[in-house]
C-alpha cells in the first residue's frame, strides 16, 4: 500500500518552504517517525517524519524545490521490504562515501541535529569522516566546524608569491630567471581575487526583509541612558551559588533585564502596544522576545507572560531557547508574537548601538558590554561597572517623553533591585 509523505501545515504567516535534504534514498527501508526530508522556512528548519514503516517508494521532490502545505514529497510503501539490491545499499566504496557526503544513513541521521546535518550537505562532508565529541559519540556543530578548519589548513595551497622567490633562491645560476611561462603563471595566480557568490537562506532573506520593512515604515528614533550595574553584580555574586543550587540555572543578567523590562512597560504601555492599520492595539500581556544569533542568522524566540515568571523560572526559559537555538529545534510557536524584544550585543564586546525594530512591535531595548568607568558619587571619583543602554522606539506611538521615562525606570529598577524582588 502506498502512503503519501507530505508537507506538513505551514502556519498562515509561512507561504512556502525550500526542500534542504533528503536523508533516504529510495529503496531504503523507513520506520514510522524517521526524519525523511528537512524543510527550511523563513524561521525555521522542519523534520518531516516518515507517516509508516515501509520502503520509501519514490521521491517527487529534490533538493531545493520549492514546496507548500500538502504537497506530495514521496510515497511509502508500506507493505513492501527493502530491495537488497537497491543501488544506494550496494554501490562501491567510492560510491558509497559519495551517497553518505549528500543523504546521511539512518543511523546517523537519527542522531545528527538539523544545523549539522544542513553543514554536512552544504560542504559535502561525509560524516563517517569526523569523530564526535558529544554524547555518546554524536556528532556536534563545533565537531564539524573543527573538521573543516582542519581540511582547510591541509589544503591550503602554498603562497604563489613564496613559491617565485624559493625558486629565485635556490637557483643554480643567480643571474638566471625563471622562464617567461613560469613568472606568468606565477603572477596571474598571485592576482587572483577569489569570490564566492551563494544564494540567502530563507532566514537571512527574511530578516533582510523585517529590517528594511522597519527602516521604511517606522518613524524609529533612538534614546540613550547609562546604568551603574554595580548593585546587581554584587546581589548576583552574594546569592548565585545558592540560586544555582537551588533552582540548578545560573543566575545571568538577563532576567534582571526582563524583570525591569516587563515593570517598565506596565507603566507605559504605550511602549507594549503595536500599530495595525489606523488602529493602535495595547496589549495586556508581556510576551519577551529575546534576540538569540545563532549560525542561520538571527532569531528572536519568545518568552511568554514573562510578568508570571521568577527569576529562575527566565533565567530556565532563555537557556531552553539557547539550546534548541544550536541544534535547530525552534519552533513556531517559540518564534511567533512578542510585545517587546531585548537584545544583547554586549556579548559580542559591543559597546554602543541603536537596535533596529522587530516589526510589529514599537520598541526594542538594547543592552551593551559592561565596563568600569569612573563616575561622581556623593561629590567624589570612584569606579563603577557601567552598561549604555540604547531604546529604539516607533515615534508615531511613543512619544520622546515616554520613551525617555521607560529607559529610566530600567535605570531605576537596575540600580535598586528592591524594586524587583519587593515588587515596589
Amino acid at each position: 500500500m502506498n502512503i503519501e509523505v507530505l508537507v506538513p501545515n505551514l502556519p498562515e504567516s509561512v507561504s512556502d518552504a525550500t526542500l534542504v535534504s533528503w536523508h533516504k534514498a529510495p529503496g531504503e527501508a523507513v520506520k514510522k517517525g524517521d526524519n525523511l526530508v528537512d524543510l527550511e522556512t523563513d524561521k525555521v528548519i522542519l523534520e518531516v517524519p516518515a507517516p509508516e514503516t515501509g520502503v520509501l517508494a519514490s521521491i517527487l521532490k529534490s533538493n531545493g524545490s520549492l514546496v507548500v502545505s500538502g504537497d506530495i514529497l514521496a510515497h511509502i510503501n508500506s507493505e513492501a521490504i527493502a530491495d537488497s539490491s537497491n543501488p544506494a545499499r550496494t554501490a562501491s566504496p567510492a560510491q558509497s562515501d559519495e551517497t553518505a557526503t549528500n543523504n546521511t544513513d539512518s543511523s546517523s541521521a537519527a542522531t545528527l541535529s538539523p544545523a549539522v546535518r544542513r553543514l554536512l550537505t552544504e560542504h559535502s562532508i561525509n560524516p563517517h569522516n569526523i569523530q564526535g565529541t558529544g554524547k555518546d559519540h554524536r556528532i556536534t556543530k563545533e565537531d564539524v566546524l573543527s573538521y573543516m578548519d582542519q581540511q582547510s589548513t591541509t589544503s591550503a595551497p602554498i603562497n604563489p608569491v613564496q613559491v617565485s622567490q624559493a625558486t629565485v633562491t635556490t637557483a643554480p645560476d643567480p643571474i638566471q630567471t625563471p622562464a617567461p611561462t613560469e613568472r606568468t603563471e606565477a603572477r596571474s595566480t598571485a592576482n587572483l581575487r577569489p569570490e564566492q557568490r551563494v544564494p540567502m537562506t530563507r532566514l537571512r532573506a527574511k530578516v533582510a526583509e523585517r529590517l528594511l520593512q522597519a527602516q521604511q515604515n517606522a518613524a524609529m528614533l533612538t534614546t540613550f541612558n547609562e546604568v551603574n550595574m554595580q548593585s546587581v553584580m554584587d546581589l548576583r555574586n552574594q546569592y548565585k551559588g545558592r540560586f544555582e543550587q537551588q533552582h540548578k540555572i545560573k543566575l545571568g543578567f538577563m532576567s534582571f533585564f526582563v524583570k525591569a523590562s516587563v515593570e517598565a512597560l506596565k507603566r507605559f504601555p504605550a511602549i507594549n502596544a503595536s500599530i495595525d492599520g489606523n488602529d493602535i492595539i495595547y496589549h495586556g500581556f508581556y510576551d519577551i522576545g529575546i534576540a538569540v544569533a545563532t549560525p542561520r542568522g538571527l532569531i528572536v524566540p519568545v518568552l511568554r507572560d514573562a510578568d508570571q515568571l521568577d527569576f529562575a523560572g527566565i533565567e530556565h526559559s532563555i537557556a531552553n531557547f539557547g539550546e534548541k537555538a544550536r541544534n535547530g529545534s525552534l519552533s513556531y510557536e517559540d518564534l511567533n508574537g512578542g510585545t517587546f524584544t531585548i537584545t544583547n550585543g554586549g556579548i559580542f564586546g559591543s559597546m554602543l548601538s541603536t537596535p533596529i525594530l522587530n516589526p510589529p512591535q514599537c520598541a526594542i531595548l538594547g543592552m551593551h558590554a559592561i565596563k568600569e568607568r569612573a563616575v561622581v558619587e556623593k561629590g567624589e571619583i570612584v569606579i563603577r561597572p557601567i552598561m549604555y543602554l540604547a531604546l529604539s522606539y516607533d515615534h508615531r506611538l511613543v512619544d520622546g517623553k515616554e520613551a525617555v521615562q521607560f529607559l529610566v525606570t530600567i535605570k531605576e529598577c537596575l540600580e535598586a533591585p528592591a524594586h524587583l524582588l519587593l515588587n515596589i
